[in-house]
Parts: C-alpha cells; structure tokens; sequence
C-alpha cells in the first residue's frame, strides 16, 4: 500500500509521488468511486512530451468518459500497461494502479498535500 501522507494531489484527482525528477500519476480513490467501473484507459505514449494542465489520455467507465490532465510538464518514461489491458485494476487500487511516470522540468505550484485534498473532496483521497 501506497503511503497517501507523502503523496501530492492535484485538484483533478491525481495523486504524484516524486522520486528524484520521476513522477509517478495515477488517480485517488475518490475519483475511481466517482467514475465507478473502469472499463477503458488510454495513455500517451512513452516519449511524449506533456504540458501541465493539458490532456493527456481518456479514462472511461460505465457511467462516464472522463480525460486525464498532466499535472507536471515533462516526458512520458512509462506507462502502466497493466492498467490498459485491465482497467478494473483502477477500481481494485487506485493508489497501487498508478498510470504514468513523467521525468520533470520542474515541479508546478499548486499542488496539494494529503490534508488539502481530503479538505477539497470533503473528506476522501
């Protein structure tokens, strides 16, 4: 399990983990709920240069579409093609099913520490 107190969190529902200038993406368990049952992930590809703030893939469930925002700017190094060939692996642990791992030109203002995430969403990560 994921240690959620040395996350970052953006106001669209993605938690970071940082490693030296590798972040990690995925999205909270709050918006796996919101979204319901994953049945479909696009990501960019590996290599792909992204803009914070920018969409970057699809994630659609039975209830939704829903597009997915790079929160840091950078190149796409990996992606998680676990979670592409079985999306549901969204719903299972969204904290563990991480989606992409971007090396950064720097980290944006504005991100949000465990605290004022679960503030934001009303009492859920």
């Amino acid at each position: 399990m994921t240690d959620l107190t040395a996350l970052s969190y953006t106001a669209e529902h993605e938690w970071i983990a940082f490693d030296g200038d590798i972040a990690t993406v995925g999205i909270t368990d709050y918006a796996a709920t919101q979204l319901g049952d994953v049945v479909f992930v696009e990501l960019p590809a590996v290599g792909s240069a992204v803009t914070a703030g920018a969409v970057v893939g699809e994630i659609e469930s039975t209830k939704s579409v829903g597009e997915l925002y790079a929160p840091l700017s950078g190149e796409v190094v990996e992606v998680n093609g676990a979670v592409v060939d079985d999306p549901s692996s969204v719903n299972a642990g969204a904290f563990d099913a991480w989606l992409v791992k971007i090396k950064v030109d720097g980290t944006p203002d504005g991100l949000l520490d465990r605290d004022a995430y679960v503030a934001l969403t009303g009492g859920e990560a």
